[in-house]
């Protein structure tokens, strides 16, 4: 259960590796919705996305033996990048599977933070199915892609 404490530890742990992003009032949405409209610009991280909060967070409550046996998920984007961006910063191995269709910069810019991308598949589904085999196989610790996206901070 996320309780008042745990929320904190995590902020505090996630500011170890992301940019304060302070809200930006939109005066368009404002008038087009009648509300007061603010846009908080995740994607001024070092990754791009809100996503680096997460997998960074989920990293570091994994035990060093769990590390140590290297990471593994399946994204065809932000959640890779966050994922090979925080590995980086625990100094573990990442691993991670990406349709064969992913876009080349999403490509570049994950191994861009040292993991290794198996391109495999031509949808979501099938690269995360060769995830979770490799994992099993290599035993690798999978980070999936949503198991904290609760803590988008």
């Amino acid at each position: 259960m996320l309780t008042l404490e745990s929320f904190e530890e995590a902020a505090a742990k996630v500011k170890e590796v992301t940019q304060e992003t302070k809200l930006i009032y939109s005066s368009y949405f404002s008038d087009m919705t009648g509300n007061k409209v603010y846009l908080k610009p995740e994607n001024m991280q070092r990754t791009g996305a809100y996503k680096v909060r997460g997998a960074y967070y989920k990293i570091s409550t994994l035990t060093d033996e769990e590390r140590s046996r290297g990471l593994i998920t399946a994204s065809a984007g932000n959640h890779a990048q966050g994922v090979a961006f925080a590995a980086k910063q625990f100094g573990c191995k990442a691993t991670i599977v990406m349709p064969t269709v992913t876009p080349l910069i999403k490509v570049n810019r994950t191994k861009s933070y040292g993991a290794e991308v198996v391109l495999y598949g031509d949808v979501y589904d099938e690269a995360c199915a060769k995830a979770y085999e490799l994992a099993e196989e290599k035993g690798y610790t999978f980070i999936h892609p949503v198991s904290y996206t609760h803590l988008t901070l």
